[in-house]
């Protein structure tokens, strides 16, 4: 059984975390402040999902949105059935 309150998250549950945050749009900070992430880390990620066209980045009124892509809808999608996949599977062995 994994004990979800003392380990540390990994990258996959970092970047759905971002992708969640980033569904109405945010600014940089919304996203470092909901995902609580560094600033140096923010930055890694974002450069990451932005390459992978998981969000875009929209200048407007001379601020930086990030918002999620439909490739990145489709990972949080994935992610979630994963994580009910999981959950079945844990309840099982716990029995």
């Amino acid at each position: 059984m994994l004990d979800t309150k003392r380990h540390r998250r990994d990258q996959v549950s970092i970047i759905a975390k971002i992708l969640e945050i980033t569904k109405k749009g945010v600014l940089k900070t919304q996203i470092m402040y909901g995902a609580n992430l560094s600033y140096t880390q923010l930055n890694g990620y974002l450069y990451l999902l932005i390459e992978k066209e998981l969000i875009t980045k929209i200048v407007i009124h001379d601020k930086e949105i990030y918002k999620i892509t439909q490739k990145g809808n489709r990972y949080l999608q994935t992610y979630r059935e994963l994580l009910i996949l999981m959950r079945k599977n844990s309840n099982k062995k716990d029995a």
